[in-house]
């Protein structure tokens, strides 16, 4: 299983997540480095990257705590780590359905810190 950093250099934060056995976590990877400027919606991070993914089958329309995700429409990587503008009692709702690309399990709270406008890298860890 192929391991990234997620890292916000002007707070100095970082997270490693595990990725998924996806053809879309395997193609991320092979892509790394990677930046974006960070976008907030409710309790989700989102970045636009130069990546273009259909939907997969077996994309989610709901999701879970930490879950790491690539979103179509945006081209964009989403990291939830709470309830969206749309989410329900115990559910985390996406904007639309999202591949699941992999999974931050420690830390994820500190997302919370990541203002809209800052910048964020995906790294490989060796």
């Amino acid at each position: 299983m192929n391991k990234i950093k997620i890292i916000v250099p002007a707070l100095n934060l970082n997270w490693e997540a595990e990725l998924s056995e996806t053809p879309n976590a395997k193609e991320l990877y092979n892509k790394l480095p990677l930046s974006g400027t960070v976008n907030r919606w409710g309790e989700e991070i989102y970045f636009s990257v130069a990546l273009d993914f259909p939907l997969e089958e077996g994309a989610k329309d709901e999701v879970a705590l930490g879950d790491v995700g690539y979103w179509p429409p945006g081209k964009a990587i989403c990291i939830f780590f709470g309830p969206t503008p749309i989410s329900t009692k115990n559910k985390i709702i996406p904007a639309s359905p999202v591949n699941i690309i992999g999974k931050v399990r420690n830390g994820v709270e500190l997302f919370h810190n990541v203002k809209a406008g800052t910048k964020i890298i995906l790294e490989k860890v060796d």
